[in-house]
């Protein structure tokens, strides 16, 4: 055997090794196993040490679970949910991220609405609720508002922060070949700014999700938040139980499909592993 072949079958080797563990099982598998070790472990505490009404067991959540996606309503209101999830998340992504990449590339623009923007990120979103529900009523604005509120600065935060971190190498040599303002900005700003940018488009999904609930909760008669907060009053503690998996489910689900819409598109500039 050749020493390019001997090499191969020894990284073959250490592939598998490490897909399979130091324990021997299969890398895939570990998450699915600690999923069932907890639900086991709640199976037992809930069925021994707390009454039905307080802590449900999985198989109560479960046919609470079937009961409501045979009604049609857990679809319903998940999908209605997701709507409002994502045009507050596009619309806070699309004015962060510009915000944040013109106050990284202009000092004026910068200084100009640093003070805004320390002072609004302060302030928490669900504090705004009231004034919300008065400007724009019960209806998909106010909960688009504290969607987009919530998304604006995380995403303008992170992409500032990428855009001031770009090397100063980069940019002294590409101004050294020539390049106007414009293509600086497009050519070596930018690109080297995907990055954070998109970071930052993660983290602003996840509050995203949290936003929606607590204002559902408060402002709405559909969506997943309503459905916890109905159900607890009346005391159906498992589509509550119902309610909370279906988002962790969803943001869960969501933020698989976005990293590999990064790593498709954007691979190149904006690794994701």
């Amino acid at each position: 055997m050749s020493v390019a072949s001997a090499g191969k079958v020894a990284e073959a080797s250490a592939k598998t090794t490490a897909a399979r563990g130091r324990l021997g099982i299969p890398a895939v598998l570990v998450p699915v196993l600690s999923v069932c070790a907890l639900v086991l472990l709640w199976q037992v505490v809930s069925a021994t040490f707390f009454p039905p009404v307080l802590f449900p067991t999985p198989v109560m959540v479960g046919k609470a679970l079937v009961g409501e996606i045979v009604s049609g309503r857990l679809l319903k209101d998940s999908v209605v949910s997701l709507r409002r999830i994502f045009a507050g998340f596009v619309l806070g992504c699309t004015i962060g991220a510009g915000l944040g990449l013109l106050m990284g590339a202009v000092r004026l623009a910068r200084r100009s609405l640093d003070p805004f923007i320390q002072f609004g990120r302060f302030v928490p979103s669900i504090s705004l609720l009231s004034p919300a529900l008065i400007w724009f009523g019960i209806g998909e604005g106010s909960k688009l508002f504290l969607i987009t509120y919530t998304t604006t600065f995380i995403v303008l935060l992170n992409t500032l922060a990428a855009v001031l971190s770009v090397p100063r190498n980069k940019i002294r040599a590409a101004q050294s070949l020539g390049a106007t303002r414009w293509q600086l900005f497009r050519l070596v700003m930018l690109p080297a700014s995907l990055h954070g940018i998109f970071t930052g488009m993660r983290v602003g999904m996840g509050l995203s999700f949290t936003t929606v609930v607590a204002a559902e909760m408060i402002a709405a008669d559909t969506g997943l938040g309503y459905l916890i907060i109905n159900s607890r009053l009346w005391f159906q503690t498992d589509v509550v139980f119902v309610g909370i998996i279906t988002l962790g489910t969803l943001g869960y689900l969501t933020d698989r499909i976005f990293q590999a819409l990064i790593h498709r598109l954007a691979g190149r500039y904006a690794p994701t592993h």
